[in-house]
């Protein structure tokens, strides 16, 4: 379980990973070394888990933002391992989900264009054995986009 000072630590870390421990142990009410053991412990655990820069997708031209809903056949279904190791290897796919549902798979996708989405669909993603149905969904907008989990 983490303590009230684990959780500021984290808090911090979430809203921006590039301080020093010293500015965290600051804003957290502690000193640098016990801030330091703490973070350290953390990432033992294997509850922080990476530390990365966060690149704003439109600013290096990914403009489409696509939520894909994928059915497998019953075939497919056999063979969800295949399936999800097809699904990693594409770089457009930046997270994927097995569903319990009316489908199998959401897949979050990103894209310069819709055009390029287009050449995605059918020259790698609808060409995964065993997937019978894919439902593509375009988001418009982005209302709200966060990676920090309400600690």
């Amino acid at each position: 379980m983490l303590d009230p000072f684990e959780r500021k630590i984290l808090r911090e870390l979430q809203r921006d990973a590039s301080q020093t421990t010293a500015q965290i142990a600051e804003k957290v009410g502690l000193s640098p070394s016990p801030c330091w053991r703490r973070i350290d412990r953390l990432e033992r655990d294997g509850i922080l888990t990476a530390r990365v820069a966060l690149v704003d997708r439109r600013k290096v031209d990914l403009n489409a933002h696509i939520f894909a809903q994928v059915k497998l056949n019953a075939h497919g279904r056999a063979h969800l391992d295949d399936f999800s190791e097809a699904i990693r290897g594409f770089p457009e796919v930046l997270e994927a989900y097995v569903l319990m549902g009316p489908v199998d798979f959401l897949l979050r996708i990103v894209a310069k264009d819709i055009e390029s989405y287009e050449r995605f669909f059918f020259d790698k993603l609808s060409q995964v054995p065993g997937i019978q149905e894919i439902n593509s969904t375009v988001a418009l907008s982005e209302i709200k986009s966060t990676v920090a989990l309400p600690l």
